[in-house]
């Protein structure tokens, strides 16, 4: 069974690992559901019999079909039991498509509620920056949320450092209720959270925030997209072999991984012999301990076989040398501070 743990400064204990539902209706190229209904309660089922309590999805995940598979299997079991988070950026009402207005914030909150079949939502998150919505008027709406009751804590994801310490500044000022909980992708071959950016904006003061406010990190991707599996591997001709089925294989572009990553692979492959664990396993452990942070892997699954191997990580430890050996394999080459001291 996990373990559960105060999300950072929050009253509130959620447990240990939390399930993604990002493939719950998503179509693949073909056109078919990768995760069909049947599929993710038996999913919502095996995490539950594990004591995962922590639900995460979003209005756009399969064009809202995943969180209304949440909402069924919810139906009937005490809804107190759960910590449902959901997300809003992209809008499925109306001509605007992407925004956080207070239009938009307001309305997708009613159509993320009706799917989930509940009366709140106990983190509702900003899904990401965008330039032409006033983050002022955005805070403001989900102040509203929290103080009508349809939410319980706001959060922040693909947010860089200064957004996040500007959106906390807004909320403190307005005394509104603070962000409380980031979700940044972050995974071993990336060392650091960064935000989706083309040139994969390296993020190293980030976590820095958090510690110093106190805010919960919970990480997606953390086997970033798969290639932490091992799956991947690199032919005499040095080009990434894709096995059929998977995301790579589904994708032209998706494949051409940096000679970085194949480095963190190895040794997170080393370290999985060491502590009798898969580099999967491995990976997901890396990224639950961050010092001084809360610190909580998002777990997606295709079927409960996957998932049932992946919460093996919870079995591991790994020493803080090995940990280490994972954090230096992907370290970033980041410029020093252009700072003169006189």
């Amino acid at each position: 069974m996990v373990e559960y743990l105060r999300l950072g400064n929050t009253g509130m204990e959620v447990s240990e690992a939390c399930l993604g539902s990002w493939m719950f209706g998503s179509k693949s190229p073909s056109g078919s559901e990768i995760v069909t209904e049947e599929v993710a309660l038996s999913i919502l089922d095996s995490a539950w019999d594990r004591g995962i309590n922590f639900i995460d999805t979003a209005n756009v995940y399969g064009r809202g079909r995943s969180e209304e598979y949440i909402g069924k299997w919810l139906s009937g079991r005490d809804r107190e039991d759960f910590v449902l988070a959901s997300k809003v950026f992209f809008a499925l009402a109306g001509r605007q498509q992407v925004g956080l207005s207070r239009k938009i914030v307001l309305s997708e909150i009613e159509g993320t509620l009706e799917r989930l079949g509940t009366d709140y939502l106990d983190i509702y998150y900003i899904h990401g920056w965008h330039d032409p919505s006033p983050l002022e008027e955005t805070l403001a709406a989900l102040n509203d949320l929290v103080r009508l009751g349809k939410v319980h804590y706001i959060g922040v994801s693909n947010f860089a450092a200064w957004q996040l310490v500007l959106a906390r500044e807004i909320c403190k000022s307005n005394r509104w209720a603070p962000v409380s909980v980031i979700q940044p992708r972050y995974n071993a071959v990336d060392n650091v959270p960064y935000t989706v950016d083309p040139v994969e904006m390296a993020l190293p003061d980030l976590f820095d925030a958090c510690r110093f406010f106190g805010i919960a990190v919970c990480s997606y991707s953390p086997l970033a997209e798969g290639f932490l599996t091992g799956k991947y591997t690199r032919g005499p001709d040095g080009k990434t072999i894709k096995p059929d089925g998977s995301r790579g294989a589904m994708s032209e572009n998706f494949g051409a991984f940096p000679d970085r990553w194949w480095r963190v692979l190895e040794e997170v492959q080393r370290v999985a012999g060491e502590v009798g664990g898969t580099p999967a396993q491995v990976s997901i452990r890396w990224v639950s301990h961050v010092a001084g942070l809360t610190s909580i892997p998002i777990l997606g699954a295709t079927s409960v076989e996957q998932l049932t191997d992946t919460l093996g990580y919870l079995d591991l430890v790994l020493s803080d040398e090995q940990h280490q050996r994972i954090s230096d394999a992907g370290r970033l080459d980041l410029s020093p501070h252009a700072y003169t001291y006189t």
